[in-house]
């Protein structure tokens, strides 16, 4: 598949966003808390001699977390520009240009998948059937996500300004990635949750969050600095984030994951 092929398959929001937003990513986006690391080792059970895919890999954000298990990580990505920032970010990693609907490896070829960030872009049955074939018997599927802490005020206010610019675009929050399963070939979904904050400056963890957003980069300049002054106003008008060098952005991180099984047969939520 060639660079435009590929950008065709991938949500237009995706493709455009993410090209231009991918340095604003790497500023604005969080790592992840201690509690992910601990989730791959015992729930996706990641050590050295294993492979582990980091499928929509991105920049690279979870990549590094994904090596500091010592597992070997080939890291899939459609987005060349965001590729060029994972191999700077995590030059241990084998990088790749590929999408979830075809994936460049072979049958069996891994011991885990992990989508972080990303599964909600490719929810699809022919992504899932993918991910299925290059898993080993036994494999473990991870979907991990950063969510933004909306029972806080100004989290959700901030939102709120977000939501007209969403469009048709993917999104966690929609829950419509949870369609899928039950699968088959796959268990049942086991899912924790970790609270988690994002700590620097306000224009590191809030204005570069909302720029590093898909939908807000694929903006045209004049909406997208409509919406960060309003984003600049909310800041100020804020009392916990007004005048301050650093501040707290809090967020939720959402684990899942599910086995792949050897049977073709569908696994429902109660077995």
């Amino acid at each position: 598949m060639n660079d435009a092929d590929r950008a065709t398959a991938i949500h237009s929001a995706a493709a455009e966003g993410f090209s231009r937003g991918a340095h604003a990513y790497v500023r604005g986006r969080p790592d992840y808390p201690p509690q992910a690391r601990a989730w791959l080792l015992e729930d996706l059970g990641l050590a050295y001699g294993k492979v582990v895919l980091d499928l929509g890999a991105g920049t690279g954000k979870f990549t590094r977390t994904l090596l500091a298990t010592g597992a070997s990580v080939i890291a899939v990505e459609p987005v060349p520009q965001m590729l060029e920032q994972l191999a700077q970010a995590a030059p241990d990693a084998r990088a790749m240009l590929g999408a979830a609907e075809q994936i460049p490896l072979a049958d069996s070829a891994v011991d885990a998948v992990v989508c972080a960030q990303a599964f909600h872009w490719f929810a699809t049955s022919a992504a899932l059937e993918e991910i299925r074939r290059v898993l080993k018997p036994g494999g473990v599927l991870g979907l991990i996500w950063n969510v933004r802490d909306e029972s806080v005020e100004w989290v959700a206010r901030l939102t709120e300004l977000l939501v007209p610019y969403e469009g048709d675009t993917p999104r966690y929050s929609t829950g419509k990635w949870r369609k899928l399963f039950p699968a088959e070939g796959f268990g049942p979904p086991c899912e924790r949750h970790f609270p988690h904050a994002h700590t620097g400056s306000p224009q590191q963890v809030i204005l570069d969050r909302v720029s590093s957003i898909s939908f807000i980069a694929a903006l045209d300049l004049r909406d997208r600095a409509h919406l960060l002054a309003q984003v600049r106003r909310l800041i100020e008008t804020t009392p916990e984030l007004a005048g301050r060098d650093e501040v707290s952005f809090p967020y939720v991180t959402a684990a899942c994951h599910l086995v792949r099984t050897s049977s073709a047969r569908l696994l429902g939520p109660s077995e």
